[in-house]
């Protein structure tokens, strides 16, 4: 069950022996082996663990690109184990924005397109999806080079409009997975102080990686290792 750790504050997500179980061919492979996790509303939480570990299928769950096996998933207070294909998008649409270690932008789209697009999905205006974009840009110190292609733009200017692009619907929840792995250390720096300004506005961060300098700009690390919860650390 779960532990009674933090169990003061709003809960954001709550996991409860969650497993996840793969058929590889012939072969059942299971990555997460009972999961127990709490993550309140505005904490800064880092996941880390070696290769095979379950991070990327940890971070699938919170995020709702896939559900539990079994045990239970409440994503701000939502039971997401039974919720269907269109129901897990529109969750992820209004809850979660999503930062990726290769930014996965539109390489021929300018850079306020690429942040209008999660608002394209959603209907909103024409009007207010620039208004915002624009806001967003500005966050991120970008508003510049809204006009500029990704491949007029560094690495570092690339995952800032990801975040950008990860806000504008005004997500409850960040994900990160490896966001400074194709960054320079002082770049990787610069992009986690916008993760921490982001954090102190109350948007609740939860980061992989596995760069054990970039962890502890966080709160809390988790530490998996074959599926399980090897450990935590409060920083």
């Amino acid at each position: 069950m779960l532990s009674e750790q933090l169990c003061e504050g709003i809960k954001m997500i709550v996991m409860d022996n969650v497993t996840k179980t793969y058929r590889m061919g012939e072969v059942d492979v299971t990555a997460l082996k009972g999961i127990s996790l709490l993550i309140n509303e505005g904490e800064f939480v880092s996941i880390m663990g070696p290769s095979g570990s379950g991070k990327s299928t940890l971070m699938n769950i919170i995020g709702c690109l896939d559900v539990p096996t079994s045990g239970t998933y409440e994503l701000d207070g939502t039971p997401v184990g039974g919720l269907n294909d269109n129901q897990l998008a529109d969750i992820r649409n209004r809850k979660i924005g999503f930062v990726f270690q290769t930014f996965n932008l539109l390489a021929r789209e300018e850079a306020i397109y690429n942040v209008e697009l999660p608002m394209v999905y959603n209907n909103v205006s024409e009007k207010e999806r620039r208004e915002t974009a624009m806001q967003m840009l500005e966050a991120v110190g970008l508003a510049k080079r809204a006009k500029h292609k990704p491949n007029e733009m560094s690495g570092g200017e690339r995952q800032r409009v990801a975040i950008a692009r990860s806000l504008v619907n005004k997500p409850a929840i960040i994900l990160a997975d490896e966001p400074t792995g194709n960054l320079d250390s002082k770049t990787g720096v610069e992009i986690m102080r916008i993760f921490q300004k982001l954090n102190e506005d109350g948007i609740t961060i939860i980061l992989v990686t596995h760069e054990r300098d970039i962890a502890e700009y966080s709160h809390r690390i988790i530490n998996l290792r074959d599926g399980l919860i090897e450990g935590e650390e409060k920083l």
